[in-house]
């Protein structure tokens, strides 16, 4: 399969599309805050696009009323979202000053709007329905003293079955939700990868689950989810490949100590099949290398 430029974020990129709809991404913001906005244009998008650290982009920022929303789609568990956080918020706020032309030197107070940073799981790492991860976390050292600096990451479970009043509330969300875990479903019976996603989008159609919007974009959202998912693959398939390569450089460095030791060849198969759980045939294998 080729796997195209990497882009390991499928889901990240097919939830901007779904919600890049000030509409719906109003309809989102309603249902995690309990509000009643109604008017689309009330929302300000700030999204970052390639701007930061590593290329680093963010999935969408923005304003409205006195808060500045940061939204993140995580499909593999990663702890430093607050870190990331902290990157964001730091050029949206440079953004901010900047488009008001406040001066940071003056002696006047500058008022920012207050951040809200939302991080939504669906991957398959089992967690709660709702939790809080703090940039704290991650430091060393500081005891009970309060941190000059802290950044508070909530996440939110939306794997299908989970935090069902917040998808009661958002109906995209739930459509969302329900079409990756198709995705899951159909590749579970040991379809294609091209078989799995095809069945799932056509399965959402004809029941009405992000029917217009998937047979508008049905070829964008099929190759953007594959390319993803072959993407996904290949990391996994190089890790593992690392993972054998330094295996391989462990065996033959031990391989190597236990003979400057003289030790017998037959006590040395002995001692690398057990301390590496690796098989005869594995073992005289680099033992003759």
């Amino acid at each position: 399969m080729n796997n195209g430029n990497i882009k390991r974020t499928y889901k990240d990129s097919l939830f901007r599309m779904i919600f890049r709809e000030k509409k719906e991404l109003l309809s989102l913001y309603n249902a995690i805050n309990g509000s009643d906005y109604a008017d689309p244009e009330l929302l300000e998008v700030n999204t970052i696009e390639d701007v930061l650290y590593m290329g680093i982009k963010n999935d969408i920022s923005f304003l409205i009323s006195d808060y500045l929303n940061l939204y993140e789609v995580q499909s593999t568990w990663n702890p430093n979202m607050p870190l990331r956080g902290v990157f964001y918020f730091s050029q949206l706020y440079q953004g901010y000053v900047a488009e008001h032309e406040w001066d940071l030197y003056g002696s006047r107070l500058l008022t920012l709007p207050t951040p809200k940073y939302i991080v939504f799981f669906n991957g398959t790492k089992e967690i709660g329905e709702r939790m809080e991860v703090r940039l704290s976390d991650a430091f060393f050292g500081h005891g009970s003293d309060a941190p000059a600096l802290e950044c508070t990451a909530t996440y939110l479970n939306i794997n299908y079955g989970h935090n069902q009043e917040l998808m009661s509330q958002c109906k995209k969300l739930r459509e969302y939700s329900f079409l990756i875990d198709r995705i899951r479903k159909e590749l579970a019976l040991n379809r294609t990868l091209k078989d799995a996603v095809d069945a799932a989008v056509q399965y959402c159609i004809s029941h009405k689950i992000l029917d217009k919007f998937l047979r508008k974009h049905r070829t964008e959202v099929t190759d953007m989810i594959l390319t993803g998912y072959a993407d996904q693959l290949h990391w996994k398939s190089e890790k593992k490949i690392s993972y054998q390569e330094g295996l391989g450089v462990g065996i033959q460095i031990v391989i190597k100590l236990f003979r400057a030791q003289n030790m017998p060849e037959e006590e040395i198969l002995a001692q690398v099949m057990k301390e590496f759980s690796v098989d005869k045939e594995t073992a005289e294998h680099y033992m003759e290398l």
